[in-house]
């Protein structure tokens, strides 16, 4: 190693001088003190800098967190519930006599309906366009897992879709279909996977809870009682809610707020549709937050399904309705008076005051166009027609549920695509 080198005369002399002199000193002393004041500044505000750095990544981090079951992303900035009907030849995606679980209330084509056209339309997003439903991707990320659907008929039949979409690819004894009360489960053996549909068109416990004998016009729910219902969906894994065709009474609700519906006097109070309604979606919600794991589980809720029971509506003559159309609504901005704006708005009211994760699949405006995709009069009676009905199909037309294949398969692929490209 070497030595340093010996210093000069002239250094030795200006170290000297500089010893000497107490102003160079003081001078020195206070550069020497302004520059760690300066640097320790600097680089505070770097440090404050990549914290906040660290921060922003961590809460991007967390935002780009993939929910449950998803597998990529949509494409930015679409909204897939905005688009129009795209007529396919290769559509259905299954045929009705392909699946022997399709009620008899929604098979058309076994009832007589003469054309086929409503089963060939496609949802076609403005700004991008749907995956394709892969049932071995479904299935396979339900192994070992329970997709629930809760809700009235409208949601059974989506429930039954579903599983009409996914039986194909399952061998004949592997798969199996029992109803227990309220509940009805479709069990692919072989992924350990279930498809379950539970009855419970408020969701709140209701004098129209039974299953099977339900028609009731005199409609009364229970307040704060979701529990009653909800101990049957604990352990779902992906929970899909609907309600909404019950609360249409056309006049003021009524609310149990103590004893049994089979009182002969109640203790009852009336609220608006409105505020029944609101009181349903605030208590889901509270359900979910508390037995809902967001780390783990999906849950969605099914936006209003349309009605088409008057044609004046969309241009058609009086006192018709859905019967004998064949052909959709073209008017993009067309909402029919079956569906109610209030309970729209109420659901947009409740859902952006929560903050429970809950995705919302708005079917109501892509359904208003299907006029032509409806039951109507092709489906099994609940009672023999009389001869007035016979001479006037119009007058029991079913304009509610929907034949399968046709739009409510529509609705799963959109479920679909926001299960795993949210």
């Amino acid at each position: 190693m070497k030595s340093p080198p010996s210093s000069s005369p002239s250094s030795s002399l200006l170290l000297r001088k500089t010893r000497l002199s107490p102003f160079l000193f003081t001078l020195l002393a206070f550069i020497v003190f302004i520059a760690v004041i300066l640097y320790s500044e600097v680089f505070s505000q770097c440090d404050t800098k990549l914290s906040g750095l660290r921060i922003s990544i961590s809460r991007i981090m967390k935002n780009k967190e993939k929910l449950p079951f998803a597998i990529g992303e949509r494409e930015e900035g679409c909204d897939v519930f905005k688009g129009r009907w795209v007529w396919e030849k290769s559509r259905p995606l299954y045929e009705e006599y392909e699946c022997p679980y399709i009620q008899p209330q929604l098979t058309c084509q076994e009832h007589g309906r003469p054309d086929k056209d409503y089963q060939h339309w496609r949802w076609q997003p403005h700004a991008c366009s749907l995956p394709s439903f892969n049932a071995t991707l479904v299935l396979e990320s339900l192994r070992g897992k329970r997709m629930l659907f809760v809700g009235d008929s409208l949601n059974r039949g989506q429930f039954v879709s579903m599983v009409c979409l996914l039986q194909r690819i399952i061998p004949q004894n592997a798969k199996s279909m029992e109803t227990f009360g309220s509940l009805t489960v479709f069990t692919a053996k072989d992924y350990n996977a279930k498809i379950e549909y539970y009855w419970a068109p408020f969701l709140l416990e209701s004098n129209a809870d039974d299953a099977v004998i339900h028609r009731i016009t005199d409609r009364i729910v229970r307040k704060g009682s979701i529990n009653k219902h909800g101990k049957n969906w604990k352990g779902a894994d992906i929970i899909v809610f609907n309600t909404y065709l019950w609360w249409m009474t056309g006049m003021p609700f009524k609310i149990l707020q103590n004893g049994s519906f089979k009182d002969d006097v109640k203790d009852m109070i009336q609220v608006s549709t409105e505020d029944a309604y609101r009181l349903a979606m605030k208590s889901m919600l509270r359900w979910v937050k508390r037995n809902m794991d967001p780390k783990k589980n999906r849950v969605f809720f099914t936006s209003m399904s349309p009605s088409h029971h008057k044609s004046i509506d969309w241009g058609g003559e009086p006192d018709r309705n859905c019967y004998n159309e064949t052909t959709k609504i073209e008017d993009p901005s067309y909402w029919g008076l079956d569906s109610s704006k209030s309970l729209m708005q109420v659901i947009g009211e409740v859902f952006s005051k929560s903050e429970v994760p809950i995705s919302f699949l708005n079917i109501t405006q892509l359904s208003s166009y299907r006029k032509d995709a409806h039951t109507s009069i092709y489906k099994k009676q609940w009672n023999p027609l009389t001869p007035e009905q016979l001479a006037n199909p119009v007058s029991y037309a079913d304009c509610t549920h929907w034949c399968l294949p046709g739009l409510q398969d529509t609705w799963n692929e959109l479920l679909f695509a926001k299960l795993f490209y949210p």
